[in-house]
């Protein structure tokens, strides 16, 4: 599974390439977050994100 760590500035661009709406913004990290449940591991959210704060866990 991919996670998303505290660099996180909550562009949404993951949030928005995500085949399965896996990733949604967390108000108690205060940035988005994958849902390890529907995450398919395609890595479509690393190849998007624009602060490379994203790499599987």
């Amino acid at each position: 599974m991919y996670v998303i760590n505290d660099s996180c500035i909550a562009c949404g661009s993951c949030s928005e390439a995500c085949p399965q709406e896996a990733i949604a913004m967390d108000d108690a990290l205060g940035h988005y977050a994958i849902d390890g449940g529907k995450c398919i591991d395609c890595g479509t959210c690393e190849d998007t994100c624009p602060m490379g704060c994203i790499a599987q866990g």
